[in-house]
């Protein structure tokens, strides 16, 4: 069942993705309709979400569909339901910066069963089926080998919405971007779950998603050997939430430095951190000792000068009232007989 729901799939983000490639060179003449702030829906959209639906409903008659414009607030996920997102990335394709997608999802009795992500602009077909693994363009995928976070790309998405996130996400963002290699945000999150399930980013989280941003790209990361769940450690549900996601060790690295930063603490420290501040120390307490010796032997030096400054003195008195100074004996001088 699985292979005929994900042929599905395929054939509908083809057909959305006819629809938006024909309509990308007029995109200028385009009307944006705000549907909230930073949000926005066109033609394209709405006309991309109906070949969608024209391709399930003539294969699976008793399919429903979960969508953004078409049925948001749909509860009931049992049975067979298809989860669409019929241009994931709107703001990009509206500016012809090519990161959209077209992300279409089946579950059935609300377990994912086939997932497609189709890069609209480059071309790229992401799939993956419950117990089949992930593919890109066919070809078998994994996520990155990378582990340690000064090596990582990390993705994340902006909380653009509104402001209500945006304080916490700061102090996330501060934290991570300060001990990896780089953070990006593309601004589509079903192509950037595609990412971490192909390696091209070791991690990635944000703080606000849909269920039908994320839900194909759940299962690709899953199939794909990452791991992927809520700001709790909990498996992420198809439902509106945060996320984190990555291979095993980045996930779980990735999933202290957030839930540290919601709570405002410090992360644990991990074995370089310690050694190196093990080694920072040892240099300071090193260079400590050599500074208290340099002043040590100052103030014995400054004893001294002061001490010989004192006897020349003592001797110029002396010549001026007439008087001899008087010698010292050494030990090695022998008595008068």
């Amino acid at each position: 069942m699985s292979r005929a729901l994900l042929a599905t799939c395929v054939a509908a983000a083809a057909r959305a993705a006819e629809i938006i490639r024909d309509r990308s060179h007029d995109r200028r003449s385009l009307d944006w309709e705000v549907k909230s702030r930073a949000d926005f829906v066109t033609d394209v959209d709405r006309a991309a979400e109906h070949a969608i639906v024209d391709v399930v409903s003539s294969r699976h008659a008793d399919g429903r569909i979960l969508g953004e414009e078409l049925s948001p607030t749909m509860q009931d996920r049992s049975g067979l339901t298809f989860v669409v997102d019929p241009l994931d990335g709107t703001t990009n394709f509206l500016h012809g910066v090519p990161w959209y997608a077209v992300s279409i999802a089946a579950l059935v009795d609300g377990e994912l069963t086939a997932g497609v992500v189709l890069d609209v602009a480059n071309g790229e077909l992401f799939t993956a089926t419950a117990g089949g693994g992930a593919r890109l363009n066919g070809q078998p995928i994994t996520v990155s080998p990378i582990t340690e976070p000064g090596r990582a790309l990390v993705g994340t998405g902006f909380p653009f919405k509104d402001g209500t996130h945006v304080d916490e996400y700061l102090r996330m963002l501060s934290r991570i971007m300060q001990e990896t290699a780089g953070i990006r945000r593309p601004g589509s999150a079903s192509l950037d779950l595609a990412a971490v399930a192909c390696g091209r980013f070791e991690a990635f989280w944000e703080l606000k998603l849909a269920p039908w941003d994320i839900a194909a790209g759940l299962l690709l990361i899953r199939e794909a050997g990452g791991i992927v769940t809520d700001l709790a450690g909990r498996p992420c549900p198809v439902d509106h939430t945060a996320l984190v996601a990555g291979n095993p060790v980045m996930h779980a690295w990735l999933l202290e430095r957030v839930t540290c930063a919601c709570h405002s603490r410090a992360p644990a420290r991990s074995y370089s951190d310690t050694t190196q501040s093990k080694a920072d120390t040892f240099k300071q307490s090193s260079l400590a000792s050599r500074l208290i010796k340099l002043n040590k032997n100052k103030a014995s030096r400054g004893d001294a000068e002061n001490a010989e400054k004192q006897r020349i003195k003592s001797c110029c008195r002396q010549r001026r009232t007439g008087s001899t100074p008087a010698r010292s004996t050494s030990k090695t001088e022998s008595s008068p007989t």
